[in-house]
C-alpha cells in the first residue's frame, strides 16, 4: 500500500489497548495516534503497512508501531489481534520506525494478559506493564519486512515477482523485462532496500507463504506456489526465519 496518509485519515490521540477479532482478509484502515503501539496477532498473520513498506508477523511475532506514524493493518487468515498502547513519551524500545519483534512464551502471556481486561487500573496491572516492557526491551529485532520501492524500475521488477512469487527468473531476465540493466537493478536493491535482491526475494516469498498458510493451504503447494523446489527446502528457510516449521505455525494458528 503506497501513499497510505490522506485528508481524511483518522487520528485519535491515544492508541486502545484491547482485543479483537478480525475476519480472513478483513483491514483497519489507515490511521494514526499520537502514542506508540504494541501490534501483536495471536493467531492468524498480522501484515502492517505504512509509507515505508508492509511489516509482516505470525504469532511468534510483534510489531512496534511509533506513535505519529500512519498505518493500516490486514489479517490473514482468522486474526486474534492484540493491541498495547503506549504514551509518547514511553518508548522502551528507543525505536522511531516499525519494527518486527520475536515474542516468547513469556511476552505472548503477559501481552494476552494485559489487553484481556484494559479498563483495569489496579496496581497488579501496572506492574504487569512493567514486566511487559521489560520483556520488550530483551526481544531480538527480526527483518520481516517488503519495503516500498520509489525508483520506478525497481518497483517494476518488484511487481512482477509479487505478482508470481514462483517466477525463477534472475534479476538480470527481470531486467531484461522491465528494460533495466542486472547491475543498475542490483544497486538499486542495496540503496533503497538494504539488501540483495535475492534476500528480498526470499522475504517477498516468505510473506506469500504466511498469507497461504493462513488460509489452510497445504505445505507442499505453499512451496511451490512460492518457488521452493521442494517442501523441505521451504520448511527449512520458514523454519530458520521464524524459528517453528510451516506445519506447526498451521497449529498455532488455529
Amino acid at each position: 500500500m503506497s501513499n497510505i496518509r490522506h485528508p481524511a485519515m483518522p487520528h485519535t490521540p491515544s492508541a486502545p489497548t484491547r482485543a479483537q477479532h478480525l475476519a480472513a482478509g478483513e483491514r483497519i484502515d489507515a490511521h494514526r495516534h499520537d502514542d506508540h503501539q504494541i501490534v501483536y496477532a495471536g493467531s492468524g498473520v498480522l501484515a502492517v503497512t505504512t509509507d515505508a513498506g508492509t511489516w509482516f508477523a505470525p504469532g511468534t511475532r510483534a510489531i512496534w508501531v511509533p506513535a505519529g506514524t500512519a498505518h493500516a493493518h490486514r489479517a490473514h487468515g482468522r486474526l486474534h489481534l492484540h493491541l498495547v498502547g503506549l504514551p509518547a513519551d514511553d518508548n522502551p524500545l528507543g525505536l522511531d520506525a516499525p519494527t518486527v519483534l520475536t515474542v516468547g512464551p513469556l511476552l505472548r502471556e503477559l501481552i494476552l494478559a494485559y489487553t484481556r481486561h484494559p479498563a483495569d487500573d489496579s496496581p497488579e496491572r501496572h506492574r504487569l506493564l512493567a514486566v511487559l516492557r521489560d520483556q520488550l526491551r530483551a526481544s531480538p529485532q527480526q527483518p520481516l519486512l517488503l519495503p516500498t520501492p520509489t525508483d520506478p524500475r525497481l518497483a517494476e521488477v518488484c511487481a512482477l515477482v509479487h505478482a508470481d512469487p514462483a517466477d525463477p527468473r534472475t534479476l538480470a531476465a527481470l531486467g531484461a523485462a522491465t528494460g533495466a540493466s542486472e547491475r543498475t537493478l542490483s544497486r538499486l536493491f542495496r540503496g533503497e532496500f538494504g539488501m540483495t535482491f535475492p534476500q528480498w526475494r526470499t522475504q517477498s516469498r516468505l510473506y506469500h507463504a504466511l498469507r497461504l498458510l493462513a488460509d489452510d493451504v497445504p505445505v507442499t503447494t505453499v512451496a511451490h506456489r512460492c518457488g521452493w523446489s521442494s517442501a523441505s527446502a521451504f520448511i527449512d528457510v520458514f523454519h530458520r526465519s521464524f524459528g517453528y516449521t510451516p506445519g506447526t505455525h498451521n497449529r498455532r494458528s488455529r
